[in-house]
């Protein structure tokens, strides 16, 4: 698997971490004028499909005879659950709470790259992923409130566990598929069962066309469904998974800065205590010593369940 050069690794993190930390005030603006499940569908829909159309010239590069287990898996973990049961979710706890529980992914990436891809797990490195997860807790302090659903909280978990293992899912069979088709092939699939099911349980009626519903669609399905997703899963096919994940703490701090300065919302001392957390848990996490040769011999005698 290609090697990515550190540029070229920093240029594709900021671009996945300031896409989806714009995207939540875009999913706001649009589930004001969509059901949620058609609304997600859809953008899952415009995405594969633009994707694909610029994918056209290498459509053998699909081997849908031999792949076809791996796009289905993949679109039920990063679409199916990711997607649509996020959206349910919604429904039923606070953004902001139901934010800080999905962002237990990148926690769990670590301990999952660790079982199943055979990453280090340093005390240094779940330290790291700990104080990152607290800084999503404080930096979304201000967005937990309100009645708390247990139904939501289940939906909440599944999300985020659904996510993880979706992730290194990817990771770990990124040298059997083409990474670009998997993405547009999966938002396809899994936007039209996602919107199948929105056309049973949902009011088609109340989808309020107007410019800035178009626009947001637009931009949630072409940019934050598929482009950043793309970028993301070639950062963690090149790269060490736990580490590539633990950037995606910074999307919710993203997220809640556009708000102070966008939207007018205050910046609190909160807020700027989870930034640190977050920032320090990034250094934790990437800033590890290499291994010496025998304490990694010694570790995976140690740990042979994880090759």
């Amino acid at each position: 698997m290609e090697k990515l050069s550190k540029t070229k690794t920093a240029m594709g993190i900021a671009f996945v971490v300031i896409i989806w930390g714009t995207i939540w005030p875009v999913y706001k603006v649009s589930l004001s004028y969509s059901p949620p499940l058609i609304f997600a569908g859809l953008r899952a829909v415009i995405g594969g499909v633009f994707l694909a159309l610029i994918l056209i010239p290498q459509w053998r590069k699909i081997q849908w005879s031999k792949n076809w287990s791996i796009y289905l898996i993949s679109t039920f973990f990063n679409i199916i659950i990711f997607s649509g049961v996020q959206m349910i979710g919604l429904q039923y706890l606070p953004s902001g709470l139901f934010s800080v529980i999905v962002y237990l992914q990148p926690v769990l990436v670590v301990l999952l790259a660790w079982m199943w891809l055979n990453e280090s797990l340093s005390g240094k490195k779940v330290a790291g992923m700990v104080i990152g997860f607290l800084g999503v807790v404080v930096v979304s302090l201000e967005g937990i409130s309100g009645n708390i659903s247990y139904l939501g909280l289940t939906l909440a978990i599944i999300t985020g566990v659904g996510w993880a293992i979706g992730t290194v899912y990817v990771k770990k069979t990124s040298a059997l598929v083409h990474n670009l088709w998997l993405v547009a092939i999966q938002n396809i699939i899994g936007g039209l069962l996602i919107v199948g099911s929105g056309l049973a349980t949902e009011e088609v009626h109340a989808i309020q066309w107007n410019l800035s519903f178009i626009w947001s669609l637009l931009y949630s399905g072409i940019f934050g469904v598929t482009l950043a997703t793309a970028v993301y899963l070639k950062l963690m096919s090149s790269g060490e998974a736990s580490k590539v994940g633990s950037y995606t703490f910074l999307v919710p701090m993203i997220s809640v800065l556009i708000g102070t300065f966008m939207l007018g919302e205050p910046f609190t001392a909160t807020l700027f205590g989870g930034m640190i957390l977050i920032l320090v848990s990034i250094y934790l996490i990437n800033n590890q010593k290499k291994q010496p040769k025998k304490d990694l011999e010694w570790e995976m005698q140690d740990h042979p369940h994880a090759s």
